[in-house]
């Protein structure tokens, strides 16, 4: 039932991108050559919500936990405010803001984690490695597009 929970925090996130699709702006966007193409930001997404469901169900069997799961609820938040901001009011710098804050968030998370239990730590691991990318494209496309 834990699990469950967590998948609807993750879906409650994801929903955010069927709400707010790139769409012909994001189209019509310098983006730098790093861009992954668009049939993959669903898949890794899709991939990442499932992780970070497991991983916070997990986290949340384990005693002394409390601080690793206040940030689970913290990047949860930031990744769905993240969306609306960028794609729906194309807000580069506010994306960016956003952005940061969940990467150090996320890092956060992740050192934490891995010192309650690694296995916890490497599940999240993708996610984190996930927002360097996605970091680095807000970045070069709010560089590239004022």
């Amino acid at each position: 039932m834990i699990f469950f929970i967590f998948l609807l925090a993750c879906a409650a996130a994801a929903s955010t991108g069927i709400i707010f699709k790139p769409g012909a702006w994001y189209e019509s966007l310098v983006k730098p050559s790093f861009t992954p193409p668009n049939w993959l930001f669903p898949v890794a997404w899709t991939i990442i919500y499932l992780l970070l469901a497991w991983a916070g169900y997990r986290l949340s069997l384990i005693p002394g936990s409390q601080m690793v799961l206040a940030l689970w609820a913290a990047q949860i938040a930031l990744n769905t405010l993240w969306t609306p901001v960028f794609f729906g009011a194309h807000r580069l710098l506010a994306g960016m803001v956003i952005i940061v804050l969940l990467w150090i968030t996320v890092a956060a998370m992740v050192v934490l984690a891995v010192r309650l239990d690694l296995i916890t730590g490497l599940i999240l691991f993708p996610y984190l490695a996930w927002l360097c990318v996605a970091a680095a494209l807000n970045f070069s496309i709010l560089r590239n597009n004022r």
